[in-house]
């Protein structure tokens, strides 16, 4: 398993779980970055981009996984800059910044959860 980029969560804003519930997604962003953001964002100690993410890797979040299906043109470089992506679970989506995911359900988000993308 080749890791590729793995941080841990410290805060979810109280709009992130609404996003998650009704649009199957995720915002992260690197802790602190942006304060103003917080309440509708999922923070994450800083991680070092140690490979691109690719169609095919795999993501897990806890003891749930996912497939990546499709990468948005700017999911690296904002990964790389701010820990920026959104992750779209088991749904469609095509904006340059979104992950796109497919597997069993929705994750179970808490603070201290590890979220890592791979490739096996």
């Amino acid at each position: 398993m080749e890791t590729k980029y793995e941080v841990t969560i410290t805060a979810i804003g109280n709009l992130a779980r609404t996003f998650l519930m009704n649009n199957q997604s995720v915002i992260l962003l690197d802790e602190g970055i942006r304060p103003n953001l917080s309440e509708m964002v999922v923070e994450h100690t800083g991680g070092e981009l140690k490979g691109e993410i690719k169609k095919g890797d795999k993501l897990s979040l806890g003891s749930s996984e996912y497939t990546v299906v499709a990468v948005g043109e700017d999911v690296n470089q904002n990964l790389k800059e701010e820990g920026h992506c959104t992750l779209v679970f088991n749904a469609e989506g095509s904006m340059p910044g979104q992950v796109i995911l497919k597997g069993k359900g929705q994750p179970i988000l808490s603070n201290g959860l590890k979220i890592t993308f791979y490739k096996k």
